[in-house]
């Protein structure tokens, strides 16, 4: 398959997911190496394509018109804690996108997350510790921002309400 149409494919299956596809697979399907779908996704990044590379596979942004998606601020420490955060937002309905911390120095740093299930906290979280990698937000004093989707915003105002009553909610935003 010449190299434009299967970027258009790969384009055309990306926006056709609502979840993410992970590089071996998307190179499973065309049967080339994962370095080529590598380059394909850069170079289709480079013509200006919205693709988010996640630590579950690449989707494309904006797919999903009838979500809420709204930022949260918070603030905990130590692992525990970390996987306590993303199960409360996670097992009321929410689903996290990203984590942003504002570093005093490099300004905004922002890593997807989409994470969706407790599947996906549970194989964050093997990474995290598996790797002795700190989170983000060890830059930060433990204080970070999450973007969260939701379906409406009472579901939001809960998950806000419960993140609260744990102490990860910062100056009640």
């Amino acid at each position: 398959m010449e190299a434009k149409l299967r970027r258009k494919n790969i384009l055309n299956k990306l926006k056709e997911r609502d979840n993410p596809i992970k590089g071996t697979d998307i190179a499973d399907i065309f049967n080339v190496s994962r370095q080529v779908i590598v380059q394909d996704i850069a170079i289709l990044r480079a013509s200006g394509e919205e693709i988010l590379a996640t630590p579950q596979g690449y989707m494309v942004m904006g797919r999903n018109n009838d979500k809420l998606v709204k930022t949260i601020v918070c603030k905990h420490k130590g692992y525990k804690e970390i996987e306590d955060e993303l199960k409360t937002i996670i097992d009321m309905g929410g689903k996290l996108l990203d984590v942003i911390v504002e570093h005093p120095i490099y300004g905004e740093i922002k890593s997807p997350l989409m994470i969706g299930s407790r599947i996906d906290i549970k194989d964050f979280m093997e990474k995290l510790t598996d790797e002795k990698a700190e989170p983000l937000s060890s830059l930060t004093g433990g204080i970070h921002l999450h973007t969260i989707e939701v379906s409406k915003e009472d579901i939001f105002l809960k998950i806000k309400h419960e993140l609260k009553e744990k102490g990860y909610l910062v100056n009640n935003n």
